[in-house]
């Protein structure tokens, strides 16, 4: 089929590539995009970092231009779903509007997780999710006021990065041992510390709040024990939830994201979904994983267009992800869970470049790779062939 209506839910950047994947795949009829917010897609990743510190607008974070969904016949609404009919193919917007489909595509991506501590609604407490998040911060973000940041994973840091840039006085708390505790091994978290130290960030592990004080905004972060912190500004960013209430309402599978298979199909054939609310089982893992990574939404978005156009594209990439914190460019092939040996090149302890690679019963299965482009690039194709690799070829990877 490439006719009838096909509506994509989101103007993420799975719901932006999902659009414009129907039209390169041959959908001839209607298609229609709907976003809560009112502006075109943007580019998320650099919202904690180019976008915070004000070295780009929001203009220029569009993932399109306005001329490109003219040209390609793409409506864009403004507005929220409700709830979908499937038996009617049909979606109910919160205003009381309803719009029939004949295919659709979910990509409804994920919310800033809450942090369930008493103040964590006082004026100047921030959530970093959305260009409105960061507007808001930026208002609170004047040089040499405090800021404190909930959570050492990657958005923490970056914004630990781009409000130090600022001129702010910046402190991270980590609830784990480690930042990055999740995602990376002790090495690699301990390279991370030791650079923001360096810089002038002050980062606290084991640290558990448990409130947020003050009368007017919040003035004060209370940590387990008693001490507390002074605040001007405090940023919370403890993960995201995958947005499923409106796929979990209409009777379709869900399981930490909605499940979709190697084509992107959900557990009704008529919707395919993509992006950070998804959840697909990964051959290469054994498992089903839910990827928070803009390739992987690109992959899974393409996938869900050629399906909707009958057509048949599987989900297949590696996933990889990036972080940027100060001079470092991060670039991370591959999921390390599970891992049972690790191979450094060069010293973490006292360059700035290096790679942390991840194996498993002595195949490479991922790789941390800071400032070291080549040494991405050979990792995803040695991790892609999933043989056996020894000590002495990655070492001569990082060598070439």
């Amino acid at each position: 089929m490439t006719q009838g209506t096909a509506v994509v839910v989101g103007a993420s950047h799975a719901g932006a590539q999902v659009v414009a994947g129907l039209r390169q795949q041959g959908w001839s009829g209607r298609v229609v995009l709907i976003g809560d917010e009112a502006v075109l897609p943007y580019h998320r990743p650099p919202l904690s970092k180019a976008y915070l510190s004000g070295k780009s607008a929001i203009g220029e974070l569009a993932i399109r231009k306005p001329a490109f969904y003219a040209k390609q016949e793409i409506e864009l609404r403004d507005a929220r779903v409700e709830s979908i009919e499937r038996a009617e193919r049909r979606l109910v917007m919160a205003d009381g509007h309803s719009l029939s489909y004949d295919k659709l595509a979910l990509c409804t991506g994920g919310r800033a997780r809450l942090l369930p501590v008493p103040g964590a609604d006082l004026p100047g407490v921030h959530y970093l999710r959305t260009f409105a998040d960061v507007e808001q911060i930026r208002e609170s973000a004047q040089p040499g006021k405090r800021a404190v940041i909930v959570g050492g994973g990657y958005i923490g840091l970056e914004t630990a990065a781009s409000l130090l840039a600022l001129g702010l006085d910046v402190t991270v708390l980590e609830a784990a041992e480690r930042v990055l505790m999740r995602v990376t091994a002790p090495e690699v978290s301990a390279f991370y510390e030791r650079i923001h130290r360096e810089a002038g960030v002050t980062i606290r592990t084991g640290a558990l709040v448990e409130a947020m004080t003050g009368e007017d905004r919040v003035r004060e972060v209370q940590l387990a024990g008693g001490e507390r912190l002074r605040a001007d500004l405090v940023v919370i960013g403890v993960g995201i939830e995958p947005n499923t209430e409106l796929a979990a309402a209409a009777g379709l599978v869900v399981d930490d994201g909605v499940v979709i298979d190697d084509n992107a199909r959900t557990s009704d054939t008529d919707i395919v979904a993509a992006g950070d609310c998804t959840s697909h089982w990964m051959t290469r893992y054994g498992r089903r994983i839910r990827l928070e990574s803009v390739p992987s939404a690109g992959e899974q978005a393409k996938a869900a267009a050629a399906t909707m156009c009958g057509k048949e594209k599987t989900i297949a990439a590696l996933p990889w992800f990036w972080s940027d914190q100060y001079d470092l460019k991060l670039q991370i092939a591959g999921l390390s869970a599970g891992y049972d040996e690790i191979l450094l090149s060069s010293d973490p302890t006292r360059d700035r470049d290096f790679t942390c690679f991840y194996l498993r019963e002595q195949k490479l299965i991922a790789a941390d790779c800071v400032n070291r482009p080549r040494d991405f690039m050979r990792s995803k194709q040695k991790i892609t062939e999933g043989l056996e690799v020894d000590r002495a070829e990655l070492v001569q990877i990082a060598a070439d």
